[in-house]
């Protein structure tokens, strides 16, 4: 089954992306046969090289293989990818591949878009969360030590090739991280500016089941849903000035949750789970929410085995950390919020704000 899905920027940046169940055999020869004509490095994750080298057809000379995990998207990794270009003699003509997760794809789309100012970039993202998020918009980085992508670019692929095998060899905690960023999806789905209905929220809470199996042809699905309000966000607001803020939903309780942690204790998908029950419960508190969404959203995130967090942390040291993140303001530290069901509003609030509300957790 293929699903081809386009992303036409007000920009002019198009490109298209195929989700596929193909054989290797297959997403090998349309690789090389949109690359032939090209100088190729294959920037791909150590745990995908290990499981997939003899499925896919790259030559060990076009290959830079790096370690996995949030702490490995950093400065000294973002050099060696530059370097090996420009060992390789690549030019404004060539490409860069990322094989991998979100981790790969954030770094060698930022070293792709800057190296000799840009040259192209191919996504073939090998998680259900990079599937879902990093792989498409643009979105290029690598983390500080204060926070999370605060070095980075907006700069869009030239294609994007989603093949669902790679799924299968996802252990069960990967898994669910991607399920996290996909159940975020079905609470802002109104407020994408989609314009036909993807009925997300009702999908996911009847495909449990199937989505919980990996059913294929189910998971092809999700990631077209997914894709299509990303796209929607995407095509009219490619830099983040307005309505793409909406994809951040869960995300500032998150970046700040995997920052004080080192990247060492919660994937990505879990550290957004949790800034959703945060802010699902604060909205209902506060009054912006019946009760009736927001025990259904809880029922929902509950039935994919999601709990809110548990664990203390400082609400100083949180906000200290919210403040370096780039999408707060001198003063504010911006929230997106649930105003009703698949709708949510971005709001700015005070450092002293956030305290209080952490200080509630």
């Amino acid at each position: 089954m293929r699903q081809t899905l386009k992303v036409q920027t007000e920009e002019s940046c198009e490109y298209l992306i195929d989700i596929t169940d193909n054989k290797f055999s297959k997403l090998n020869q349309e690789i090389y046969e949109y690359t032939h004509t090209q100088k190729r490095l294959v920037v791909i994750s150590k745990k995908v090289h290990k499981l997939y080298s003899e499925e896919l057809d790259f030559k060990e000379e076009e290959l830079l293989i790096l370690p996995d995990g949030e702490q490995e998207k950093n400065i000294k990794n973002y050099l060696k990818i530059i370097e090996r270009a420009s060992q390789m003699g690549l030019t404004r003509k060539d490409v860069i591949i990322a094989v991998g997760g979100g981790v790969i794809g954030d770094i060698a789309g930022f070293a792709a878009s800057t190296y000799m100012r840009g040259i192209d970039f191919i996504q073939v993202p090998t998680t259900l969360l990079s599937a879902v998020d990093s792989s498409v918009g643009g979105k290029t980085a690598i983390d500080l030590q204060y926070g999370k992508n605060l070095l980075g670019t907006f700069y869009q692929p030239k294609k994007v090739f989603i093949n669902i095998n790679f799924f299968k060899t996802l252990d069960n905690r990967q898994n669910m991280s991607g399920l996290g960023e996909v159940l975020k999806y079905a609470f802002i789905e109104n407020s994408c500016g989609y314009k036909v209905p993807q009925y997300l929220f009702e999908f996911l809470t009847l495909g449990c089941e199937k989505i919980m199996a990996r059913e294929p042809l189910t998971l092809i699905r999700i990631i077209e849903y997914c894709l299509n309000l990303k796209i929607a966000v995407v095509n009219q607001d490619e830099k983040e000035g307005g309505l793409r803020k909406v994809l951040n939903f869960g995300h500032t309780l998150a970046h700040a949750l995997e920052t004080i942690t080192k990247y060492k204790k919660y994937t990505h998908g879990e550290a957004v789970v949790y800034g959703i029950f945060f802010i699902f419960d604060w909205a209902y508190k506060q009054g912006q929410i019946s009760y009736s969404y927001y025990r259904l959203s809880l029922d929902l995130l509950e039935k994919y085995g999601f709990k809110p967090l548990k664990k203390k942390y400082s609400p100083q040291e949180l906000v200290e950390i919210m403040k370096h993140d780039k999408k707060a303001s001198p003063r504010k530290i911006t929230f997106i919020v649930p105003s009703d069901k698949k709708e949510v509003h971005e709001i700015k609030l005070s450092p002293k704000q956030v305290r209080s509300m952490l200080a509630q957790i």
